[in-house]
């Protein structure tokens, strides 16, 4: 089954199925006038556009849409989604400005649904960082969204943020969130080392979980699964590249978030990001598994995306990806970065991402326009 095929299979809610494939070219003007955090991108078959979902972009308490129709030249379409809904069930006014984070919309069984992390007002104990996962729906991609129901999809008793959805092949569907390294403590030997070395009294980490979503998406089935996590020992192959915000000294985290769950083949795969989301380390790595709730195994290539700026680059800060399928079968890679010009803002880009005969995954970035 060639790569067409086996995606169309799977993805034919959101697979981008365009007129004219020759028209989206194979480099792209990067970084992307598009100030966003965490892009997200979908196809729709009505407008023959492409729409750009992510953190920030002008959006107040809510999200914000680009569209497209070839992937390089994008227009704001304006904010899609407000926290203020007759449903919302979020705290606009809590930390980091109610943390309206990471959205992603799917087309399926004729409406738009936005799963996306915010601050939850039912905060009885006053936590700093007590994000929980919404689902909002609308008529068109351009919105307006409405939150289904007037509190998260489901309450695990710990804060979670970024939100993926896999449809499967059996009709089940799944979702994949990042528990938060908040009050997360855990004991490893990495963060023994950072003790020793006088820097950090303990390491906070962040988990990927995923667990089955009712066919409504008004609730979970089942327990989460524990799917991937932070090398324990210092001498695993990924403690290296994961480690960074630690080792570097720049703060006492350990993140694994920002996932992106996908079939090639037979093979399930997860894109995820490590390091600090706001730090020059934020980097992509991916798993493989048989089962969309694995276990999951990391790639040997691992990263896949990082800095360039040891290599003579500007781009630090790459992360937090999704993945848009061309019918032609190649695959574009979309995350944001930041480049010295932008300084703290991040900005998006696109670059080609191949999977080879051995089922090795790579991505062609980050690159710039010159």
């Amino acid at each position: 089954m060639n790569l067409s095929t086996a995606i169309a299979a799977l993805f034919t809610f959101t697979l981008p199925v365009i007129a004219h494939a020759q028209e989206i070219g194979k480099s792209f003007n990067n970084p992307l006038d598009v100030a966003f955090g965490d892009p997200y991108v979908i196809y729709d078959d009505a407008t023959e556009r492409y729409y750009m979902y992510g953190t920030g972009g002008g959006a107040k308490n809510g999200f914000a849409v680009y569209s497209s129709a070839d992937l390089a030249n994008w227009k704001n379409e304006g904010q899609v989604y407000h926290a203020g809904n007759e449903n919302g069930w979020s705290d606009s006014t809590a930390a980091w400005g109610g943390a309206y984070w990471a959205p992603e919309v799917y087309a399926h069984n004729g409406k738009f649904y936005l799963f996306y992390s915010a601050q939850w007002k039912d905060n009885p104990g006053k936590e700093l960082e007590n994000f929980r996962i919404g689902v909002a729906v609308a008529d068109k991609p351009t919105g307006p969204f409405i939150d289904l129901q007037n509190h998260p999809v489901f309450d695990p008793g710990y804060p979670i943020i970024d939100a993926n959805v896999y449809f499967a092949e059996d009709g089940r569907i799944f979702l994949y969130y990042s528990r938060c390294c908040y009050k997360h403590a855990v004991e490893s030997e990495v963060a023994d080392w950072a003790k020793q070395q006088g820097w950090f009294d303990e390491i906070e980490e962040s988990w990927v979980y995923g667990i089955e979503l009712k066919p409504d998406f008004s609730g979970t089935i089942g327990e989460p699964v524990l799917l991937l996590r932070p090398p324990v020992k210092m001498n695993e192959p990924q403690a290296e590249w994961e480690s960074r915000s630690v080792t570097s000294r720049e703060v006492n985290r350990r993140w694994t978030e920002g996932s992106f769950t996908f079939k090639y083949g037979d093979t399930y795969y997860m894109m995820y990001s490590a390091n600090h989301f706001a730090g020059e380390n934020y980097a992509v790595g991916y798993a493989t598994a048989a089962h969309p709730l694995g276990p999951y195994t990391k790639a040997a290539n691992n990263p896949i995306l990082e800095k360039n700026t040891a290599k003579g680059g500007d781009v630090s800060g790459t992360g937090h990806n999704s993945v848009v399928f061309l019918p032609d079968g190649r695959m574009l890679c979309v995350y944001h970065g930041r480049t010295e010009k932008t300084g703290d803002e991040r900005v998006v880009f696109i670059d080609e991402m191949k999977i080879d005969g051995a089922g090795k995954l790579t991505v062609s970035g980050p690159t710039t326009a010159r």
